[in-house]
């Protein structure tokens, strides 16, 4: 009876491991707004550069910005449509290097509040759930998309280390199964 409860205790454990490494996961992307280290000002246009990212659930944003020339609000949609900072969620700026979580699957809203949102300082981030699987990408983690550095983050090696670790672990876990028999 005790060799049957062993081997049953053992099977457990390697179902449980077995699952929990074959569980993808993705890391939290910064996105530097813009596409560069100071790219929060009026030499760029940020709704092309947001078209060309995806966000999601858990990732960053990097507003980077001279502070005294400019600001970064999160504002709700009609106050971005209308470039009005009165009465915005959160002052996002800090000290000109800053950076936003995007912690909920929605439309966030970003302005510069100090008159040059009606000139293009205005961006809205479409953030999705994270996705179970993402495509395996290229190897070159850097992509050109209208002019902006995208970068991708694959799985391609994180699941390779869980399977290789997933089969190590099966292998042990079995040779020990045997040694209980």
């Amino acid at each position: 009876m005790k060799s049957l409860r062993s081997k049953g205790v053992v099977l457990l454990i390697t179902l449980m491991v077995l699952k929990l490494l074959s569980a993808e996961c993705r890391n939290p992307v910064l996105h530097r707004v813009g596409g560069g280290r100071f790219t929060w000002n009026l030499n760029v246009n940020l709704t092309d550069w947001a078209v060309c990212e995806q966000f999601f659930v858990g990732d960053w944003l990097y507003f980077g910005f001279d502070k005294s020339v400019h600001n970064v609000l999160e504002v709700n949609k009609t106050s971005y449509e209308n470039c009005e900072e009165k009465g915005f969620k959160t002052n996002i700026t800090r000290g000109g290097r800053d950076v936003f979580n995007l912690t909920e699957t929605k439309v966030y809203y970003f302005i510069c509040g100090r008159g040059f949102c009606s000139n293009g300082m205005r961006v809205a981030v479409s953030v999705l759930d994270i996705p179970l699987a993402r495509p395996r990408q290229d190897e070159d983690n850097v992509q050109q998309n209208s002019g902006f550095p995208s970068y991708n983050y694959g799985f391609s090696g994180q699941t390779t280390l869980n399977a290789m670790l997933a089969s190590a672990l099966a292998c042990i876990l079995l040779l020990l199964l045997y040694e209980i028999l």
